[in-house]
């Protein structure tokens, strides 16, 4: 079918066609630095608090049985920001932001270590340190404290 026997009102200008491929471009870049469902939380090493933790149990951000000793899992911040909950050793818990300090993107709990999926970049779980990578400096802390087997935000 050539260009002319298209419609005219279905034929896209040069200029449309291409709007449209860079905005489908942009949509699926932003989708690959995603945090919640995206690809920074298809990595796994730890359970997942997941976007919603701490619903009915009174601002917790996950209880502390699901917070692997040594290893760490994601959460949410009451204002909606990804976090990392870890437990170091049994009963102490630490909190970090979970945004890559090199591009923003979310880290993924795996086993001792927090992954970054889009540049590689490798932090402690234990205390937030970049231990490769790009990243330029550790993880922001995020205060935390235990209450009845629930770890709340704050010191």
């Amino acid at each position: 079918m050539s260009p002319t026997s298209i419609p005219a009102d279905l034929r896209l200008s040069r200029r449309t066609a291409l709007t449209l491929a860079a905005g489908s471009a942009t949509a699926l870049g932003l989708a690959a630095c995603g945090g919640s469902g995206g690809a920074g939380s298809a990595s796994g090493g730890g359970a997942s608090a997941g976007s919603g933790a701490g619903a009915g149990t009174g601002g917790a951000l996950v209880a502390l049985a699901d917070v692997p000793v040594g290893g760490a899992v994601s959460a949410t911040s009451p204002d909606g920001k990804p976090v990392i909950i870890a437990q170091p050793t049994e009963g102490t818990v630490v909190g970090f932001s979970a945004i890559c300090t090199h591009m923003g993107c979310t880290v993924a709990p795996a086993g001792t270590q927090l992954d970054c999926p889009c540049h590689g970049s490798v932090y402690d779980a234990a205390t937030g340190k970049n231990l490769s990578g790009p990243a330029p400096r550790p993880l922001a802390p995020f205060p935390v404290h235990l209450d009845g087997g629930q770890v709340l935000p704050g010191a």
